[in-house]
């Protein structure tokens, strides 16, 4: 629970499923107020009719894809007028593909790179003007690992996710100045539907099985940082610290560790 978002909207993208929904039902639960966006229409309806009964909380659904970017300024605006405002957005939506460079086609590339970065750009946008006016909001985007410490079998997917965290940490000090939070989750692999597209051959999922994260426990920590100044949510700890050597010791890493990264 998180008594700070008792009457507060929260925008959350990618909500149909996975930690998006998790979110959705945290936020519920805590007295917030949610506006949820997905391209799966189906899911959105049902998840909105579940939060709505249980916990009677304000629930509206709006049908998007994050690359369709001349759709986004008018779904906020349709936000705007349904809530009166935003109070904090989590740009959730996103995918990965896991496969070599050379076996990945650029129409991949450009998938990941539009949803992952330029989606989550797009509508960071939007609730910016927002929330400077009004001198306060949080903007949360779901990063991975996987942009601090890259592999193989996934450079696109990583790609995108250094953008990510290049985006957040410039827009965390451009933000601090009116009073907007922004933070970065970096979570390892979860276990939610993301593998049935990132991993066809189950290989990766089979192999890091004891290491997934719960997609409700990474719900919850993402929810209990809602409108505090949080600079990075990093899970798992033990994951994070690999990176931190990473950055620190890139060549030993890279050399000791090959044969386990490309466990993918």
């Amino acid at each position: 629970m998180n008594s700070r978002l008792k009457g507060k909207t929260i925008v959350i993208t990618g909500a149909s499923g996975g930690i998006g929904e998790q979110m959705a039902i945290k936020v519920a639960k805590s007295g917030g107020n949610l506006a949820l966006i997905a391209r799966r229409v189906h899911l959105l309806e049902a998840l909105k009719e579940k939060l709505g009964t249980v916990y009677k909380c304000k629930v509206e659904i709006y049908p998007l894809n994050v690359t369709d970017y001349d759709q986004i300024p008018g779904t906020f605006q349709q936000i705007l007028n349904d809530f009166g405002t935003i109070h904090a957005l989590i740009n959730n939506a996103g995918y990965g593909i896991f496969q070599e460079a050379h076996e990945t086609s650029f129409q991949d590339v450009k998938g990941m790179m539009d949803v992952n970065v330029l989606g989550l750009m797009a509508c960071t946008g939007e609730v910016l003007p927002i929330m400077r006016e009004q001198g306060f909001g949080h903007v949360i985007n779901i990063a991975s690992q996987a942009g601090k410490f890259a592999s193989p079998k996934s450079s696109a997917y990583s790609a995108s996710k250094h953008a990510v965290l290049g985006y957040t940490n410039s827009l965390r000090m451009e933000a601090k100045r009116y009073g907007v939070y922004v933070t970065a989750v970096n979570p390892g692999p979860i276990a939610t539907d993301f593998f049935t597209i990132a991993d066809e051959s189950g290989t990766y999922t089979k192999n890091v099985e004891k290491f997934m994260l719960d997609p409700r426990k990474v719900a919850e920590e993402v929810v209990r940082a809602l409108l505090t100044n949080k600079r990075e949510i990093n899970l798992p700890r033990w994951m994070n610290a690999g990176s931190r050597i990473y950055q620190l010791f890139p060549s030993f890493v890279e050399k000791v560790g090959n044969s386990f990264f490309f466990k993918k």
